[in-house]
């Protein structure tokens, strides 16, 4: 089998996963990982017997691919640099901190063809998977993502730190371009926005209404999707998903069977199978911008309501 050497920038709580995740995947060979945090990076090393680095640049004659959870602000250097070294890259969501920046990456790895997927993880979830074979032509849809504080991704807004998943889902089930963006946000704890609202019109008139929140006392991740005669209800959290038919003058539910899996998992071994076979990423980079240009779209109305 052949293995493809890989690495992960960052130790946070995210990159901690990606390196654990690697560890255990048998086709590929975790290289090291590195982050300018020695004391959390000697933790993660040696949780997992594996070689650390101070600088990401001793990585570069060492890896076939890599995943990148450093902070935003550092997407784009360091996601360049790797590519420029014909390095696969995997970048955490947010994909940059600007379109520009988005632009520039993608064209890089279409240039050097390279693989550029960006991590927005609820595409692996399987309870999306089993819904979306339901969903046909949705009217209206509803979002919700609450959190408690994260004391993590205080570099950007809630928007941008969780919003963007929904937005990367709304923008992928609706097959229409956005015709009217309506939002409004509070900043709470940080100097952004903490909790937001966003109403998404689309040319063909379905409807999409997120709320994210970072400074809520419970967990949610929930969307449901209103469509003619059904809705479908979905919780990426527990992974469950119900059908609501309509049958005569009747709902009738259907809950949906669904195979628990670690959507994580799934994605590394994604874009594990794109590098090996140069299968373009479910979330490439150019899918990747288009949410994040809905979601520059809504920060910026968010300052605008503050």
């Amino acid at each position: 089998m052949q293995k493809i050497r890989v690495a992960v920038i960052g130790t946070g709580r995210l990159g901690s996963i990606h390196a654990r995740i690697y560890k255990d995947l048998q086709n590929c060979s975790l290289t090291g990982i590195c982050d300018t945090n020695k004391l959390q990076l000697d933790e993660v090393t040696k949780n997992l017997n594996i070689p650390g680095y101070l600088d990401y640049r001793k990585l570069f004659d060492k890896v076939d691919a890599v995943s990148i959870a450093a902070p935003t602000s550092l997407h784009y250097k360091i996601s360049s640099e790797f590519l420029n070294h014909k390095i696969h890259v995997l970048v955490e969501k947010p994909f940059t901190v600007n379109l520009k920046q988005a632009d520039s990456l993608i064209k890089l790895a279409s240039e050097n063809k390279l693989i550029l997927q960006v991590g927005h993880v609820e595409r692996f979830n399987s309870a999306f998977g089993a819904a979306l074979k339901h969903i046909k032509n949705p009217r209206f849809i509803e979002c919700h993502r609450l959190s408690s504080f994260p004391n993590r991704s205080l570099d950007i807004g809630v928007v941008l730190d969780l919003m963007i998943h929904d937005i990367d889902i709304v923008l992928g089930l609706v097959n229409s371009k956005v015709k009217k963006i309506e939002s409004v946000g509070v900043s709470v704890l940080t100097q952004f926005e903490d909790i937001a609202n966003a109403r998404l019109t689309f040319k063909n008139g379905c409807i999409a209404n997120l709320t994210a929140s970072r400074v809520s006392d419970e967990l949610m991740r929930k969307i449901r999707i209103f469509q003619p005669n059904a809705y479908i209800s979905l919780d990426y959290k527990e992974a469950k998903a119900g059908v609501y038919k309509k049958t005569g003058h009747s709902i009738i539910k259907e809950n949906l069977p669904i195979e628990k899996e670690e959507p994580l998992r799934k994605e590394l071994e994604a874009f594990l199978e794109s590098c090996l076979t140069k299968k373009t990423p479910l979330v490439s980079g150019e899918v990747a911008r288009e949410a994040l240009a809905i979601a520059l779209k809504i920060t910026n109305l968010c300052k605008t309501n503050k």
